[in-house]
């Protein structure tokens, strides 16, 4: 009678950061420059002009920058001042957004992957080494890997609209699309997690080891139901 009560369960925030894991283990550049930021850039400014977030008056803000803080693209979506009060940006959204990044800076982790992780602990950010107001723990920054550089992340891409999964689903869906396209340019096959079984590990409590974690599919976005082949173009 009731069996049908427990099909639409929200994912635990465990279970959420495996997913954040798996992605960042899966999105890995064969290379990236000034040119893939822009472009990258590009498709997050119009994906999210054409969301309903966008449509209701939300802004945004979008930064991706090398590791080292040099900046290859920057832009907002919205106007602080526009007179029907669409935009919602403001010099503080560019503080949270700077942030996030040093965020990934300090752990080489997505932004939304340490917060639920820092959850699922039952941690603080003063307990991981993330005191003070620079790191901001809230989802919304991805770090960018080389396939061939494990060492460490070669930049990071970053928006904040104010929703902590939505703009993580932004980010990490884009980084996807666009190296599925490139992946398709080059003749080669697609090794993104929306091409490709998730694991299937049974899920426990939050383990010490990143390697132990479990992974699910995050549910589809209305980001991920845009047309690729004229947003990576540029």
């Amino acid at each position: 009678m009731f069996s049908g009560l427990h099909e639409n369960k929200m994912p635990s925030d465990a279970e959420l950061a495996n997913q954040v894991l798996h992605e960042e283990s899966n999105y890995r550049f064969p290379s990236f420059s000034a040119s893939d930021a822009v472009t990258l850039g590009l498709s997050l400014r119009k994906r999210f002009r054409a969301s309903s977030r966008h449509l209701k008056g939300k802004g945004l803000v979008i930064s991706i920058q090398t590791i080292a803080g040099h900046t290859l693209f920057s832009c907002t979506v919205g106007d602080l001042g526009h007179l029907s009060g669409i935009g919602d940006v403001s010099l503080d959204s560019w503080t949270c957004l700077e942030g996030m990044i040093n965020t990934v800076r300090r752990t080489g982790h997505a932004s939304f992957y340490v917060e639920k992780g820092m959850s699922a602990m039952g941690k603080t950010p003063n307990q991981l080494g993330l005191p003070g107001e620079s790191p901001r723990v809230q989802g919304g920054a991805f770090p960018i890997w080389l396939e061939n550089a494990p060492c460490c992340p070669i930049a990071v891409v970053a928006c904040y609209s104010g929703s902590s999964q939505e703009d993580h689903n932004l980010v990490s869906t884009t980084v996807r699309d666009y190296l599925n396209k490139i992946i398709r340019n080059s003749g080669g096959h697609s090794a993104g997690p929306s091409m490709m079984p998730a694991p299937s590990i049974p899920p426990n409590d939050w383990p010490p080891e990143p390697s132990e974690f479990t992974s699910i599919r995050r549910p589809e976005t209305p980001y991920e139901r845009h047309e690729e082949e004229t947003e990576f173009s540029h």
